[in-house]
C-alpha cells in the first residue's frame, strides 16, 4: 500500500465512477484500475462492489475511507511544511509551461522577472497540461502555465490569464498564404491536421467547434500529438492546421501563418491559458512571479 494508491481509492470513493476518477488523477483507465487492484491485494479485501452500471463501497471500503483521508491529510501537511521550509530560502523557481506559452509568454515573463529578481534561477519545464499537473501535485513544479482542464485536483489554485488567438498554418506556397485573414468556410475543403484529443483537448475541440459553428465537418487527414510535428506536417504539404498564435514563434521553414476570422471566442472557450499552483502554501518567490503576471498581463495579452 502506498499514498498514490490511497489517492486513487479516494478518487473512486468520491466519484463512484472509475472513468471520472481516472481523469481526475490524470491517469489512463488501465493504469488507474491497477493501482486500486494493488491496494485491494495488499489489504486482502475488496473495497468496491462493481457492476457494469454502478460502483459502491464495501463495508471494508467505508472503513478504510475515513482512515485514508486522515492519513493523506497528515502526509500532505507534512510535505507542505517541508516544501515551505525549503522554498523560504529558495533561489530557484521551477516553472512549467505548455509549448506555445513557452514560446510566447514565457520569454516576456522571464525578461521582466530577471530584471526584478536577478538572484533567482528559473528552471523551465515544457510539457502538455496532462504532464504538468502531476508534477505540480508532487511538488516538482512551483508554478505552471496550463490550458485549464474541465476537472482539477482540489489542492490546485488557478488564475485565468488570457485567451490565445488562433491562426491557420499553411504551406508557404499555398493559395491562402498571402491572405490577410481566412475564414473557417474557406477551409472547408482543405485537408486538416488536428492535435490528439487526449493530449491537447482544448486545441482539438476548438477545431471541431469552429467547423460545427459554420455547419461544416472538418476533413481530418492526420492526427499528431506535438505542435512541432503538426507544423512539420504542414510544411510537408500534408494539410493545414488551426494552431495558437504563439506557435508562429516556433520557426519552421516553409510555413506561413494567417489570422483566422471568427466570432464567439468566449462561448467557444478559445485556447485559455491559466497559472496553476498548489493552494495553501507559502512561497514568496512563486508569489512574486504571480504578482508580476498580474501587473503585466494586459501587455502580455496584447501579444497573444
Amino acid at each position: 500500500m502506498d499514498l498514490h494508491q490511497l489517492r486513487c481509492f479516494i478518487a473512486v470513493a468520491d466519484e463512484l465512477h472509475f472513468g471520472r476518477a481516472a481523469r481526475r488523477m490524470d491517469l489512463m483507465p488501465a493504469a488507474f484500475g491497477r493501482h486500486v487492484q494493488l491496494l485491494e491485494e495488499s489489504l486482502g479485501t475488496r473495497l468496491f462492489v462493481r457492476t457494469t452500471r454502478s460502483v459502491a463501497l464495501t463495508d471494508d471500503g467505508m472503513s478504510l475511507l475515513t482512515d485514508a483521508r486522515t492519513l493523506l491529510q497528515v502526509a500532505d501537511a507534512m510535505a507542505l511544511r517541508f516544501r515551505e521550509r525549503v522554498r523560504l530560502n529558495a533561489t530557484t523557481l521551477r516553472l512549467g509551461a505548455v509549448d506555445t506559452a513557452a514560446a510566447g509568454l514565457v520569454p516576456m515573463l522571464l525578461h521582466d522577472f530577471r530584471a526584478q529578481r536577478p538572484d533567482v534561477v528559473v528552471e523551465l519545464v515544457e510539457d502538455k497540461t496532462i504532464g504538468l499537473l502531476p508534477r505540480l501535485l508532487s511538488g516538482r513544479l512551483d508554478l505552471a502555465l496550463i490550458r485549464p482542464p474541465t476537472q482539477l485536483a482540489r489542492q490546485i489554485e488557478l488564475r485565468h490569464l488570457l485567451r490565445e488567438s488562433v491562426v491557420v498554418a499553411v504551406q508557404s506556397d499555398h493559395a491562402l498564404a498571402g491572405r490577410a485573414c481566412v475564414t473557417v468556410c474557406e477551409l472547408a475543403d482543405e485537408p486538416l491536421i488536428v492535435p490528439n484529443r487526449r493530449l491537447r483537448p482544448h486545441s482539438h475541440d476548438l477545431t471541431i467547434k469552429l467547423f460545427a459553428q459554420e455547419g461544416l465537418k472538418p476533413s481530418i487527414t492526420q492526427v499528431a500529438g506535438e505542435k512541432q510535428t503538426i507544423v512539420g506536417l504542414v510544411a510537408a504539404g500534408l494539410g493545414v492546421a488551426l494552431v495558437p498564435r504563439w506557435t508562429s514563434r516556433m520557426s519552421v521553414a516553409g510555413v506561413a501563418y494567417i489570422p483566422l476570422a471568427f466570432s464567439g471566442s468566449e462561448e467557444l472557450n478559445v485556447l485559455p491559458l491559466a497559472a496553476a499552483w498548489m493552494g495553501g502554501s507559502r512561497d514568496p518567490v512563486r508569489d512574486e512571479m504571480l504578482q508580476l503576471l498580474a501587473d503585466n498581463i494586459a501587455r502580455y495579452r496584447a501579444e497573444a
